[in-house]
């Protein structure tokens, strides 16, 4: 299943309708979200997981390591992250990496191959040659990193060089994300992030020189001093530089939540219409020149893996975001890591005191989690399916969870045909299909699926229950709702 292609004729409706469809909703990297998992939960909830997934065994695996130290601040940040420049503190961590990673593998009892992993921050690179060697050598221990798999790191241009990159290859990682969020001077100086265009393009090509079979890069709209014209020149050398892949985020200004936004000028920002017309005016251009529009904020090459997996019908949706191998279980490592194992979730201790303590006493560092039901099961592969295929088959649905959809969905649909009138999708007979135009906003068609949503409208907030909307959502500390737009 493909979803239908863009054309300029939903991009011009998208233009008409954003404005009144506009509003706040989750980015759907799990469902349930990670802000519904409950706090303190008991350890058996891991240790379950883990039995669990060992009973699966010889499935691989997926991994995700969080290193959560930066040099630098970057004002427009939400990751979970560590501001020093003290390395020792690193050399700790690692230690403390390696503990866990024991305590998991123990657990697990075979030792399990992995054919996804993902290295994230703050910023992975932070880590001395030394200490990189290092746990890669625990992971090479206590799993087994199928050669190959996708096996990917964060990297910051401005802290790494030709013998870093070298040593990246060495290590066995074979994708490359790189933060560039604008090349604009002065964006770049009111978010405290000064890039210049030549140092990222010195990693790009070393990083097509090394082999490296990916190369990914993360821009941002709604920053300071964007115009739709301004960001235009980005895009421009951006694909002067043609990754094969690009992540075009929403920036979402909450200074309440992230202490380092208030530095942010908030009189610079683009006035919604502006930041609209950067969005449109970008998807215009890259899918001008060759890029596959995957859905949500994710373009590739018609020849890189994940446009191939979504022409395929084998896309899916994890805390990575979009993924040819999101199906396996996953495992986090590091504080504020994310597992998604055998239909638990589970997230680790979010500060070094916390993770560091729990390990001390020979504990996994767990801190929230969340055993899904039926029901969430249920939802979540329709969730995906309308996110990575723009396609639900109902009588599919039926077969596989034993329902009558019409009878179960039944305010699901009456919602779905008000989107149905806007032009977001197609109800027909046995069959929803999410059109061109709802391809660009599906978040609001996932939103109907979401029964924590409809809980939530159902009931008053008080203002625990109002701040919660505004609170984070890890692996990358972003909040639980973003602009739909």
């Amino acid at each position: 299943m493909t979803p239908p292609a863009l054309d300029r004729g939903a991009l011009s409706d998208f233009r008409a309708l954003a404005g009144r469809i506009d509003g706040n909703g989750p980015r759907y990297t799990s469902y349930p979200t990670a802000d519904r998992f409950h706090n303190g939960p008991d350890l058996s909830l891991y240790h379950d997981a883990l039995d669990a997934c060992r009973a699966d065994a010889p499935a691989p695996l997926s991994l995700y390591l969080h290193i959560p130290f930066c040099e630098n601040i970057c004002y427009y940040c939400g990751c979970n992250k560590i501001i020093t420049r003290d390395h020792g503190r690193s050399a700790r961590y690692v230690t403390y990496l390696g503990r866990e990673m024991a305590l998991v593998a123990g657990r697990l009892g075979t030792r399990r191959q992995v054919l996804q992993s993902h290295w994230g921050g703050g910023t992975p690179t932070f880590l001395n040659p030394e200490e990189m060697r290092r746990v890669m050598a625990l992971l090479n221990t206590h799993f087994t990193l199928a050669a190959e798999g996708e096996h990917s790191i964060e990297i910051d241009p401005r802290r790494v060089d030709q013998d870093r990159m070298a040593l990246l290859a060495e290590l066995g990682f074979n994708r490359v994300s790189l933060g560039v969020q604008d090349f604009d001077p002065e964006v770049q100086q009111a978010i405290h992030r000064i890039q210049p265009f030549e140092e990222t393009r010195a990693v790009v090509d070393a990083a097509r020189a090394l082999g490296f079979r990916s190369v990914s890069l993360d821009l941002i709209y709604g920053l300071p001093h964007q115009t739709a014209a301004r960001f235009g020149r980005t895009i421009d050398q951006v694909l002067a530089l043609r990754p094969h892949r690009l992540s075009v985020y929403s920036y979402a200004h909450l200074p309440h939540v992230f202490k380092p936004q208030r530095r942010i000028d908030e009189t610079a920002l683009p006035p919604a219409g502006e930041k609209l017309d950067i969005l449109v005016s970008t998807i215009e251009r890259l899918t001008a020149e060759g890029y596959v529009y995957i859905g949500m904020d994710h373009f590739a090459l018609p020849d890189d893996d994940l446009a191939v997996a979504q022409r395929e019908g084998r896309l899916q949706r994890n805390f990575q975001g979009y993924s040819t191998h999101a199906g396996y279980d996953q495992v986090g490592l590091g504080i504020s890591a994310i597992g998604a194992i055998a239909g638990r979730y589970v997230q680790n201790a979010r500060t070094l005191d916390d993770y560091y303590g729990a390990l001390d006493q020979g504990r996994l560092p767990l801190a929230r989690g969340l055993a899904m039901t039926a029901d969430d099961h249920l939802r979540r592969e329709i969730i995906g399916d309308l996110m990575c295929h723009g396609v639900l088959d109902l009588a599919g649905i039926e077969a596989r969870h034993g329902i009558d959809f019409n009878l179960t969905f039944a305010a699901e649909l009456a919602e779905l045909g008000r989107l149905s009138a806007d032009g977001l999708v197609r109800c027909e007979p046995g069959r929803i299909t999410v059109t061109p135009l709802g391809r660009l906003l599906v978040r609001r068609v996932a939103m109907v699926f979401d029964r924590y949503l409809r809980d939530d409208a159902a009931r008053p907030l008080d203002n625990g229950a109002r701040a919660a909307n505004d609170g984070a959502q890890p692996i990358r500390i972003v909040p639980r709702y973003s602009r739909v737009v």
